[in-house]
């Protein structure tokens, strides 16, 4: 359709190609494309299956800021590693070189964010058919009316077959991620990982909307009955996208999202989830994207010659993943936006057995984990890791903030306090001990502490205040064994509770120490506590002495 074909051109961005452009193409053109140039396949019950080859997941590594007048002293440069623009201006005339020699490209001309007024128009430019139908999928398609007068505001450049030169170009490996905030443009080259182009995309709003008042979240988010809206903070493996989409809740994202003053708003247009050992059983909306025309599936192992899927066979990937319109969840936001929100969660997975399956925070202290950014990883899970290992990633999404982490998280405090916020610290790791000795935190207790801190009436129990962390526990939660809410008391070895209670508090502790001089003394005081109480001490704390608010 020439609608389709914005007036804007590339030559109008001094790019240069004899390829066959094909603009803004819609899902079953680019699924034929993808298929007809043996990029993928067909499972048998209608989504696209493609292999990302060596790069399965994020490229953390080789991902660079230019740093010049614009970015020098407005990035978090302890985080981002920087690329002089010398080492662009090559990058990029190389860039350009390789796609003049193109015979075929993919544009999709498309939105970062759902709210109007604090979205960002971006160009991707892709040689690959199913890229373009990803982050077609992923960001915010605009209605085809206004495609002819599309004019971005960044472009994003993808090329998969390009081969970055580290002595040429500045880079650690052939595979590059440069990111220039003044040019606007960022190039993606050595990896067909699709999801660099969407944190591509998060780490621009990240760095643009703070200017603008408005908080950028690495979370979920949905809405209860009420018009009460939910923002879930967690990193992998927490339960983010699974504990958002509840049936009983309108899902607003699964990923990124913006808070303004008047709304939540997702980032995005789709969905992007963890595939492997998916259940029908605990995560039956998610499962049924596994069987529509229109998802794209990230190695995902497919039988030749039935089509068939084994999401449970990680030999491609242990992060097989599944893109697909956010739409195709049945309780989904069709404005993908909610009001400003009445709970935030934090999720965590907690693999020392440490930490409560839910507790109330201040706003002191939902900076203070904000910041820390808690989760654990298991034994086996990576090389070399035998016990459970702690890891703290900034505002949940330390990978995607080029700006100072105390920017996201005062602009956090100060919404949590302007909006009398419930804040809640959920806990989906272990209960009974640590990984190895005890089990994973029934998701049944979880959905009910959290419907209880969603619904209102978990303001009105009885708390104790936790004599390491110092946040508020529920005594008691009708439908939940009471006995779960205290973790000591779940350990069969109180003295291997408090050793390891006090080994996490100082990982905190060590950790928060690098953001000590940024924050206030209210989040300073926030910290969990230094050494274990005393017996009496101990006791004391562990009465239920909080009353209901």
């Amino acid at each position: 359709m020439t609608s389709r074909v914005p007036s804007f051109a590339l030559s109008h961005q001094g790019i240069d190609t004899e390829a066959e452009l094909h603009w803004n193409l819609e899902t079953a053109p680019l699924v034929e494309a993808s298929v007809r140039r043996g990029e993928g396949m067909l499972a048998k019950d209608g989504p696209l299956v493609v292999a990302t080859g060596r790069h399965t997941g994020r490229s953390a590594k080789d991902k660079f800021i230019v740093r010049d007048a614009e970015t020098g002293d407005n990035i978090w440069w302890d985080n981002n590693k920087s690329m002089s623009p010398a080492q662009f201006a090559a990058l990029k005339a190389d860039f350009l070189s390789a796609l003049a020699e193109k015979e075929t490209l993919f544009v999709q001309d498309l939105h970062g964010g759902s709210q109007p007024e604090h979205r960002v128009r971006v160009r991707v430019i892709n040689e690959l058919a199913w890229h373009s139908l990803f982050i077609r999928t992923m960001l915010v398609r605009p209605a085809a009316e206004e495609l002819a007068g599309f004019e971005p505001e960044f472009t994003i450049i993808d090329l998969p077959s390009f081969k970055a030169d580290p002595e040429r170009h500045g880079t650690r490996s052939e595979t590059v991620i440069a990111v220039n905030m003044s040019e606007r443009m960022i190039l993606i080259g050595g990896t067909a990982y699709a999801g660099e182009m969407k944190k591509s995309v998060f780490s621009i709003l990240n760095y643009l909307l703070p200017a603008e008042g408005v908080m950028p979240m690495h979370c979920s988010a949905n809405i209860g009955p009420q018009g009460d809206t939910a923002i879930f903070f967690g990193l992998s493996g927490t339960g983010k996208t699974t504990l958002s989409a509840d049936a009983s809740r309108t899902l607003i994202g699964d990923d990124e999202h913006g808070w303004s003053d008047t709304a939540v708003f997702n980032f995005e247009g789709g969905c992007y989830a963890k595939m492997i050992r998916l259940s029908p059983e605990a995560e039956p909306e998610i499962y049924a994207t596994t069987k529509r025309f229109g998802t794209v599936l990230e190695n995902v192992v497919i039988d030749q010659v039935t089509r068939a899927l084994d999401l449970d066979d990680s030999s491609l990937a242990e992060n097989t993943r599944g893109a697909y319109p956010i739409d195709f969840i049945p309780n989904c936001s069709a404005e993908n936006m909610g009001p400003v929100p009445r709970n935030v969660i934090f999720l965590t997975a907690d693999a020392f057995g440490v930490l409560p399956p839910i507790a109330r925070l201040t706003p002191d202290q939902a900076m203070y984990h904000f910041l820390s950014g808690y989760t654990a990883k298991v034994a086996g899970t990576e090389i070399g890791v035998t016990e459970p290992e702690a890891t703290f990633s900034t505002c949940f999404g330390a990978p995607f903030m080029p700006r100072h982490p105390s920017v996201y998280g005062n602009l956090l405090k100060e919404r949590i306090a302007k909006g009398g916020v419930d804040c809640w610290l959920v806990n989906t790791g272990w209960t009974g001990g640590k990984y190895g000795v005890g089990s994973r935190m029934p998701i049944k207790a979880t959905r009910a502490l959290l419907n209880a801190a969603l619904d209102g009436s978990l303001r009105s129990v009885q708390f104790r205040r936790d004599p390491w962390f110092g946040f508020d526990v529920p005594v008691s939660v009708p439908g939940v064994e009471q006995r779960i809410l205290d973790p000591r008391d779940t350990w069969t070895n109180k003295d291997d509770y408090d050793a390891t209670a006090a080994r996490l508090v100082k990982l905190f502790n060590d950790n928060f120490a690098r953001f000590a001089d940024h924050v206030d003394q209210g989040v300073l005081d926030a910290a969990p506590r230094g050494a274990a109480p005393g017996a009496a001490e101990t006791a004391q704390m562990r009465e239920p002495a909080v009353q209901p608010v």
